[in-house]
């Protein structure tokens, strides 16, 4: 079995936080990503590699970022960013329209959908890797948003667990162009067992 195969039994892509207040016109954050979204043709790559994994049969997961007034409770030193993303400006807040799932990206019968995350490793505090070694998952494609935050959080605790990841680099974005070219430069070759373009990983499948 070489580094690049995706046995259907044993793999997934994961798909970290395709929400409304990113993607969506109106979400809360869209007019502070949406250059770079652009810029990297992020939705249209996105919807593609989505949709190729599902015709070959590949599991996919959603692992969505949420949060409430409760959240942080347990927290006694909150950074000023999570003060001014939560408690100000309530972003990814639970049970608004920004935390659901953009809709050309929603979930469909037989998806993963883990509980949501607080912050930017998905599996901290959420039930995906119970979730995912249920269905007995060991190998993980990583895509979504965003490169330098959540999936590369992801990636690392992904990593350190033992998982075999794969970056999917050109499904990955961030509100700069400087974090999003550090994620793929430094990050991403450090953690990932493969680093691939969704054509590349498409073909591997």
């Amino acid at each position: 079995m070489t580094e690049t195969a995706y046995p259907r039994d044993i793999s997934a892509l994961m798909i970290i936080d395709p929400l409304n207040d990113f993607l969506s016109e109106g979400g809360k954050l869209n007019p502070g990503i949406k250059d770079e979204l652009d810029r990297v043709n992020f939705i249209p790559n996105l919807i593609r590699l989505v949709e190729g994994a599902r015709k070959a049969g590949l599991q996919i997961v959603y692992a969505p970022h949420g949060v409430d007034e409760h959240s942080f409770d347990d927290v006694p030193f909150l950074h000023s960013y999570l003060h001014k993303n939560t408690r100000d400006q309530q972003y990814f807040w639970k049970g608004t329209w920004g935390a659901e799932f953009y809709e050309p990206l929603r979930p469909q019968e037989g998806d993963i959908i883990a509980s949501q995350h607080r912050l930017w490793n998905s599996f901290r505090g959420t039930d995906l890797e119970e979730k995912l070694r249920a269905r007995g998952i060991q190998k993980l494609a990583l895509c979504g948003l965003t490169s330098h935050k959540c999936v590369e959080s992801s990636g690392r605790h992904a990593f350190e667990e033992g998982y075999h990841v794969t970056f999917i680099h050109d499904a990955t974005a961030e509100f700069n162009r400087h974090e999003h070219e550090a994620a793929l430069a430094h990050s991403f070759p450090l953690i990932g067992h493969a680093d691939l373009s969704v054509d590349e990983f498409l073909a591997a499948l």
